[in-house]
């Protein structure tokens, strides 16, 4: 396999795998957030059933208290997995953008190699004599 191809199949596998940690991360945040408004309706449930929505009364929901923490958690970790997405988003654009220039570089042409060969095999030909 000839030097540029290898440079730019690295490029391109490079490329790839930044455009998959943009996704994984786009999925992980999904999922956080979904997962805490379902959290959001729980908590809302169990205040509906026992009539307590003041998280300071001493007869608040123990699952109502919990639930809310866990809510919390995974909004925090969402804020911190955005700001993660922001730096993938930006590494995986100059990827690209590498690769791209990568593939469109003029690759060095066989006929100035071929030239080169022929005229140092001339010379080399030409001492021997």
């Amino acid at each position: 396999m000839k030097p540029r191809e290898t440079a730019l199949r690295l490029k391109r596998f490079e490329a790839e795998e930044k455009a998959r940690k943009v996704a994984d991360l786009e999925l992980m945040i999904r999922e956080f957030e979904a997962i805490a408004s379902d959290l959001d309706r729980q908590i809302q449930a169990e205040e509906e059933r026992t009539g307590i929505k003041d998280p300071a009364h001493f007869s608040y929901s123990t699952f109502a208290k919990s639930a809310s923490a866990r809510r919390e958690n995974l909004r925090s970790s969402a804020g911190e997995l955005k700001i993660k997405l922001e730096a993938a988003i930006s590494d995986r654009d100059e990827a690209a953008d590498q690769l791209s220039r990568a593939a469109t570089a003029e690759p060095p042409r066989e006929n100035d190699r071929g030239h080169s060969r022929r005229r140092g095999e001339r010379s080399d030909s030409a001492s021997l004599r």
